[in-house]
């Protein structure tokens, strides 16, 4: 039985720090190795042509500090998530027409949107891309909207919230969908947080 403790007790710790660790990490070479692309001329790896998987942006959230900055991963696998945020396939690019939806972790593995419960509308989300900067506003309190996993309407190119009364996206044409688990611990719910974007810049110009 102590035996089994000290196991637990060890899975315990790797989840709840090991993987931070790691996965910080590896966020950081992650950074570091798409600035060095883009400063090379990297045009081939604008969002649309990077394979799933791989990185396709940096995310900035000024709330969370001036040293936050997190890469996008293409795809939401646990794999993606484990390295950052990971950009739901068939959703918007930066910048363009329609619902730029991420999610992810908010324990463990880096847990990028372990403070999602502090962002307030007003709130910026600056996406970096290899050709330009892309500056949404959050319009919705994350804290009002949450939903179940099944809630899949989050995720469409223009959302609409189906429930009378409920939280309802901006009306802009160009959106941003924060996505991240409702608890610090297991639960099916989802946290959402909606934005609009605001400002395009060539980068390095944020």
């Amino acid at each position: 039985m102590v035996a089994a403790g000290l196991a637990l007790l060890g899975w315990l710790a790797w989840q709840f720090w090991g993987t931070n660790y790691v996965s910080e990490q590896h966020q950081r070479q992650l950074t570091q190795q798409l600035e060095q692309q883009w400063r090379k001329g990297g045009e081939q790896l604008s969002p649309k042509r990077v394979p799933e998987g791989q990185a396709s942006a940096l995310v900035r959230i000024p709330r969370f500090g001036k040293n936050y900055v997190v890469p996008v991963l293409e795809g939401t696998s646990e794999d993606v998530l484990a390295q950052g945020f990971g950009h739901f396939r068939g959703t918007a690019e930066p910048g363009q027409v329609g619902n730029y939806a991420l999610a992810g972790h908010r324990i463990t593995h880096g847990q990028p949107l372990r403070q999602m419960p502090e962002l307030r509308p007003g709130d910026k989300v600056i996406v970096e891309t290899a050709k330009a900067t892309y500056t949404y506003v959050l319009d919705t309190n994350p804290n009002d909207l949450i939903v179940d996993f099944t809630q899949v309407w989050v995720l469409d190119r223009h959302p609409h919230n189906p429930h009378p009364g409920g939280v309802q996206p901006p009306s802009s044409k160009r959106l941003i969908t924060l996505t991240t688990c409702s608890e610090l611990f297991h639960t099916d719910n989802r946290m959402i947080a909606f934005g609009h974007l605001v400002g395009k810049a060539p980068r390095g110009g944020r």
